[in-house]
């Protein structure tokens, strides 16, 4: 199931940026105990044309629950 939920973040991330951000914020796919940086997501894809949104979205399947530093996302 982690699995399915790291893909899930990674589309909704690089399609949908900002959106995707809010989704994952307010359904399963928030990895447990963690928060994630919706307005970082938007602000930072538009000064960056999208390249933070790319880099974001891949680092979803790298995300680490025992890493106290995941890019795009804070401990609750």
């Amino acid at each position: 199931m982690e699995d399915n939920n790291r893909v899930a973040r990674f589309f909704l991330t690089f399609f949908l940026g900002w959106l995707g951000s809010i989704i994952i914020n307010h359904t399963s796919l928030k990895p447990s105990g963690w928060k994630s940086r919706s307005w970082a997501y938007f602000f930072l894809s538009i000064i960056t044309f999208g390249i933070y949104g790319l880099v974001a979205s891949i680092c979803n399947f790298s995300f680490d629950k025992n890493n106290p530093t995941n890019i795009g996302y804070f401990k609750e």
